[in-house]
């Protein structure tokens, strides 16, 4: 019996349903494709009243209109299912779409090239004006998902010695974002690779004009070392044996526990490179993820480098059982991803990172704590508090304080964001005394940040000064770039709580400049230089509103999103004014409906 053709809904591009040899009708109006593309994003269903005042704001009969383009998609989608209040999109062989797909994070999103163009690209909604507004997030939201969908593929093709594949796939994720560093750096490793030093040369020289012209700024970092760098080679004479790698790997941790951040990586990088020789791939693959390990969290590292480190060990480990090495190569993806602002394939990271650790309580306690920071960032708060409880239970019963510190911060963090200023201060003040004793100093900006910014919601700007002034402190002299806008955007509210406005204006050109890897910072501190500027009726404004109203978008920040939506509203955007209630309706967050209230009285 020959299988079903595949039918195919088009969402990305000029929005089709397609299958080969076989036309099919499609659905009539634009309204019904725009109503195909809502239900394919709503995993959880969405209830028919709110679609039909989304969709239909003007009609006289909105459910009506709803009804009629939920027969015209049953009409096409012979075969699928379109039914409920919560209305629900159910799609069984041989149906397929190629949004669900790209989103989907736990699914092997196969070969990203086949996913091209914008969503719904050619169709306009201004009649629709809160929709538009919708399409307009995801359209940010897939290009960024689909970007990272072709840099994984090109690094997973380098890790499997296929170089001219992930040259390819490098350039055609350039061709959607030619400033993107990461994607730079690997279409020079993978020329590098496949022997093309010319062509290397030549591209890293183009970025470089391209980032000087457009930008005022040098060849990033992480293409020159892709051009430049080459791997410590042993010295020959040293035995290519577990023992002596076992010995670079102590050698390395001990170093970095001493604060020799560069020797410790000097010794994790020949460890890697012996392994290399010994034929042993399991242990190829744990001295790499101990390598890239070190470089995220000691020396900042966050780019190409790293990512390629962590699929290499992956292809060495080469199955899909439990194991603490891949799960913690999956969850340093996951946080990867989660710091640059892929939520959906940082959960597809953490998923499968999940599935490995079983057996591994250590690794279950972190990835749980990378799933809470996720959650947190997207503004799924339940989920958060859920999550870090349990990462933090784990990490007791381990006497794991480190952990234990780690969880208690974010979890302070969530509470000082739901504006339960208690519960706050609690965790906050647990996390420090931990960090005290396990004398992590690395770590301390974070929670003395949040902890000041706890003491200042609470309109204590005496202790609050305090503890923001260190965290500022500690993370200069660390050269930490997240950790400084954290604190430099604590400083600009704490200036403006005093009513000094040029003062935080002036620590939020602080806390820009360093151009932090972790994006959610960079949204807040956007959020408080939108605050500041139009306080003070600055022409900067608009900027900072449409800098972070995109990069919320593209990062599924679902609370910046609404944020950005207000601060478009206060600036005289009528269909941003609309969209507000409808899009914080869904975040469970006391704190920002006591916001918005305040700035949007009915």
């Amino acid at each position: 019996m020959r299988p079903m053709a595949e039918k195919w809904i088009r969402l990305l591009g000029p929005p089709a349903i397609e299958s080969p040899g076989t036309p099919l009708p499609q659905p009539r109006g634009r309204k019904a494709w725009a109503l195909l593309a809502y239900l394919a994003l709503q995993p959880d269903g969405t209830g028919r009243s709110r679609t039909a005042s989304l969709l239909f704001p003007d009609a006289a009969d909105p459910l009506g209109a709803l009804r009629w383009n939920l027969s015209e998609l049953r009409r096409a989608l012979d075969g699928a299912s379109v039914t409920g209040d919560p209305l629900r999109l159910d799609l069984l062989p041989p149906w397929r779409c190629d949004v669900l797909e790209a989103m989907d994070p736990g699914a092997k999103a196969g070969n990203p090239r086949r996913f091209t163009g914008q969503l719904l690209e050619g169709l306009s909604f201004a009649d629709s004006p809160v929709f538009d507004e919708w399409v307009a997030e995801q359209r940010y939201r897939l290009d960024n998902v689909v970007q990272q969908l072709l840099y994984e593929a090109a690094l997973a093709a380098l890790a499997s010695d296929a170089p001219r594949e992930a040259a390819e796939l490098a350039s055609l994720a350039l061709e959607r974002d030619p400033f993107h560093a990461d994607c730079n750096a690997v279409l020079v490793k993978a020329l590098v690779a496949a022997g093309d030093y010319r062509k290397a040369r030549e591209h890293a020289v183009r970025c470089g004009n391209l980032y000087r012209q457009e930008l005022g700024l040098p060849l990033p970092p992480e293409v020159r070392r892709a051009l430049f760098d080459a791997a410590p080679e042993p010295d020959p004479g040293t035995p290519a044996t577990a023992a002596t790698v076992r010995s670079y790997l102590d050698a390395g941790g001990a170093s970095l526990w001493a604060g020799a951040v560069d020797r410790g990586l000097e010794q994790l990088r020949l460890a890697a490179a012996l392994a290399q020789r010994t034929g042993n791939s399991h242990l190829v693959a744990e001295s790499l993820v101990t390598l890239s390990g070190a470089l995220i969290h000691q020396a900042g590292g966050r780019g190409a480098e790293v990512a390629d480190l962590l699929h290499r060990a992956l292809q060495a480990e080469g199955h899909d059982g439990a194991s603490r090495t891949a799960a913690a190569a999956y969850r340093e993806l996951g946080y990867l991803s989660v710091q640059r602002g892929v939520p959906d394939r940082a959960a597809g990271w953490l998923e499968k990172a999940m599935e490995a650790a079983v057996g591994f309580p250590d690794e279950q306690a972190r990835i749980l704590a990378i799933q809470g920071m996720l959650a947190s960032d997207t503004a799924r708060y339940g989920e958060a508090v859920a999550a870090l409880t349990e990462s933090g239970e784990l990490a007791k019963e381990l006497g794991n304080r480190r952990q234990q510190a780690f969880s208690a911060s974010l979890l302070g963090r969530v509470h000082l964001l739901r504006g339960e200023l208690g519960l706050a201060a609690i965790w906050l003040d647990r996390a420090l005394a931990w960090i005290a004793e396990e004398h992590w100093t690395a770590f301390e900006p974070f929670t003395a940040g949040v902890r000041g910014e706890t003491y200042l919601a609470a309109g204590q700007l005496e202790e609050a000064a305090a503890f923001i002034d260190r965290s500022w402190v500690m993370a200069e002299l660390a050269g930490d770039h997240c950790y400084m806008a954290l604190a430099a955007g604590a400083e600009a509210r704490l200036f403006a709580r005093h009513g000094d406005l040029a003062a935080a204006e002036h620590w939020i050109d602080r806390g820009l400049e360093p151009k932090p890897w972790y994006l959610w910072y960079s949204a807040r501190l956007l959020d408080t230089a939108a605050e500041v500027t139009i306080a003070t009726r600055s022409p900067r404004a608009a900027g900072f509103v449409e800098r972070l109203s995109e990069l919320a978008s593209r990062s599924g920040m679902r609370e910046f999103v609404v944020r950005g939506q207000s601060h478009r509203a206060l600036l005289g955007d009528r269909s941003a004014a609309e969209a507000v209630p409808w899009l914080a309706k869904d975040i469970d967050n006391p704190a920002l409906a006591a916001y918005l209230e305040q700035r949007h009285p009915a």
